[in-house]
């Protein structure tokens, strides 16, 4: 396992600070950084890049939201000599077609494909952490979550999965090299099922209805979510209700060794530390 040192971009973020910590834990030296880190980096302004770039082994990457940009941080880091990329991207982004959804992370996979680094594309399904870290938890903990998505089953991945496989790659030199995993949970659960676990094991109860479209992006709207941000999310979730994101894969498995974590699993820990307690 290399010890070289590890930049981890979006560090106080879901997946950021959980590989961070896995890096530290394992005696890897870590350089984390994010726009309120010590060491600030800003997809937005390239003179905080050559600082956090500088020095390091290895990158832990999440796309920034303006497609484009990701090749000229790219580009930065090969001149740095960064010698192995790892970029945290979507669940079938291959097969969105058109879809205004996810351009940010298109764009940064084609960028690091064609870095001249060892490069790996972790593809992760919708995280579990989305309903006690992110924007359904507010809805919970009203006791009513409503979204435009119907009984599509989600193969959601444990957060703590992605960072595991993620410290995995930026570690073993070669092991990972020119690998795309596309990291899903166990299961396929509908949001339906999933909002029941949850109301079950916390004890307070909680509802989930369909709403369409429009709905969604006028609530959002209203609840302080920007509508274009809205509407991406809404994208997103008209891209699952085929089901073309819905089948699980073995790649957590096969790169841990070990089966993912369980939804169950996930919403008992959550519960436990009181997450939708109101």
């Amino acid at each position: 396992m290399s010890t070289d040192t590890v930049l981890v971009l979006g560090a106080t973020g879901k997946t950021g600070r959980r590989v961070a910590a896995r890096l530290r834990l394992a005696g890897v030296p870590v350089r984390a950084a994010s726009r309120s880190s010590q060491t600030r980096f800003d997809w937005g302004a390239p003179d905080t890049w050559g600082a956090a770039l500088r020095g390091v082994a290895a990158a832990y990457l999440i796309a920034p939201e303006a497609p484009g940009v990701a090749r000229d941080v790219v580009a930065a880091a090969e001149s740095a000599g960064v010698r192995r990329l790892v970029l945290l991207s979507g669940r079938g982004a291959d097969t969105w077609g058109d879809s205004p959804f996810g351009r940010d992370m298109r764009s940064a996979e084609d960028a690091v494909r064609g870095s001249a680094a060892e490069w790996t594309i972790l593809r992760a399904s919708n995280f579990d952490q989305n309903f006690d870290e992110d924007l359904f938890r507010a809805p919970l903990l009203t006791g009513d979550l409503a979204l435009p998505v119907g009984d599509v089953p989600e193969p959601f991945v444990d957060a703590d999965d992605v960072a595991d496989v993620a410290a995995a790659a930026l570690t073993h030199p070669g092991a990972h090299a020119g690998q795309t995993y596309e990291l899903t949970g166990p299961r396929g659960v509908t949001f339906g099922e999933a909002v029941d676990l949850i109301s079950r094991a916390s004890g307070s109860p909680v509802t989930f209805k369909q709403i369409s479209t429009a709905e969604y992006v006028a609530a959002a709207a209203e609840n302080g979510l920007s509508e274009p941000a809205a509407r991406s999310v809404a994208d997103m979730f008209e891209l699952m209700a085929d089901g073309r994101l819905a089948e699980t894969t073995d790649d957590v498995a096969t790169v841990l060794g070990r089966p993912p974590r369980t939804f169950e699993d996930y919403v008992l820990r959550a519960a436990t530390a009181g997450a939708w307690d109101r």
